[in-house]
């Protein structure tokens, strides 16, 4: 799950990081009282999607003007009408892709007088199974084309969960970031309350893009993306509340309300599958045959007729399908309570476009017959190689 960056700023200041007071807004009319509750004379004006890029995005409305997602404004009444520009309108990033998210509220931050620009993050690591600090001089910058065109520019500091934050990680970490004096003890200090939050927190991703050096010799968190693993939200009931919904896909959220494991693509074939495994070869499969998958959908290994009928009417409500995959192994789960769900989610939601289906293990004899003698227009395959080559012809 992923929050705001005011609400990530929030959380890291109760750790004592060093961030500018800002106020966030979801209403035009509130920005001007709120832009003047904050020091200035300076206030940047910040929209508050899930995604990266926002300074360099576009807007697609004229009525928005020519700015990005990111602007400085020199008074309370030039924020209150970028605020009135911003809000409600679809802003376009690298990230967001061509159809942009619709901006629902802004953060209003007082401005800083920046010196430098570094990056800073915190993530697991999953080769050394440790949570890894990630430091480079090159802040304010997308991290993917450091690492391609200057590796050498980023460091990593990894940290044994038996110890915990040592003195030593901020050391190393102040020295990659070439700071020295205050300033490496500023950033010592910021290592640990980061780590600490981390773990508390049981966050998956901290990223800090740019952590900066003010003109008065400060460090200060410019801007913060936070991610949590979702396993573990059951423990932080305040960070759950912090959920906005509007930035997730509808289709996702509904298969979450069954317990499905889903994740939209760009793709054209959706896919039903039991099992994570399965499911990723079954992609790869499509992939290969020249196609492209619609969703990653796991139904998993105990699943009920209900749950496979959800699953069949979520895949047929993304638009972008053009052809049905069922992929099924049965061990748990039993051929027949799949073919029965199918038929279910048909009947109630119609086919409209070509379904193949592939039943192996438990009852697989029953499950056969039932969709045979369903009367319904689904192709049958003998194993998952002549399954992918029959959706793929299908869909053309």
């Amino acid at each position: 799950m992923n929050i705001h960056e005011y609400q990530a700023k929030r959380v890291l200041k109760e750790y004592g990081a060093p961030v500018a007071e800002g106020r966030p807004v979801f209403k035009a009319s509130e920005a001007e009282a709120a832009a003047k509750e904050l020091p200035g004379p300076l206030y940047v004006v910040k929209a508050q999607i899930h995604a990266g890029g926002r300074g360099k995005g576009k807007f697609k409305e004229a009525a928005a003007g020519e700015k990005g997602g990111v602007r400085l404004a020199k008074s309370p009444a030039e924020a209150a009408e970028f605020a009135k520009q911003m809000l409600g309108n679809t802003l376009v990033t690298v990230q967001t892709g061509p159809a942009g998210k619709v901006v629902n509220r802004l953060y209003i931050e007082d401005g800083s007088d920046i010196e430098k620009e570094l990056y800073l993050s915190v993530l697991v690591d999953r080769g050394s199974g440790r949570i890894a600090f990630i430091a480079s001089t090159e802040g304010g910058m997308n991290i993917e084309e450091v690492a391609h065109e200057t590796p050498e520019k980023i460091v990593a500091v990894t940290v044994d969960p038996v110890t915990g934050y040592m003195p030593h990680h901020g050391r190393r970490i102040a020295q990659a970031l070439g700071l020295k004096g205050d300033l490496a003890k500023q950033c010592g200090k910021l290592i640990g309350s980061l780590y600490q939050a981390f773990t508390e927190k049981d966050m998956s991703l901290l990223e800090i893009n740019p952590l900066i050096i003010t003109t008065d010799g400060k460090l200060r968190v410019l801007d913060a993306k936070m991610g949590f693993d979702s396993n573990a939200l059951f423990r932080h009931q305040n960070i759950l509340e912090m959920r906005d919904e509007t930035e997730e896909d509808p289709l996702e959220l509904k298969a979450a309300e069954f317990d499905l494991s889903y994740v939209k693509l760009d793709g054209n074939i959706g896919c039903m599958v039991n099992g994570a495994g399965l499911a990723m070869s079954t992609m790869d499969i499509i992939k290969h045959y020249g196609a492209e998958p619609a969703n990653f959908l796991d139904v998993g290994g105990g699943a009920t007729k209900e749950k496979v009928t959800e699953a069949f009417k979520i895949i047929t409500s993304d638009p972008g399908v053009k052809g049905i995959l069922v992929n099924i192994f049965g061990g748990i789960m039993r051929c027949d309570v799949i073919a029965e769900g199918v038929i279910a989610a048909v009947k109630e939601v119609g086919l409209k476009v070509p379904l193949v289906v592939r039943l192996e293990g438990t009852n697989v004899e029953l499950g056969k017959k039932i969709l045979s003698e369903s009367g319904l227009a689904i192709t049958p395959a003998d194993d998952l190689e002549d399954a992918a080559q029959k959706i793929v012809k299908a869909v053309g």
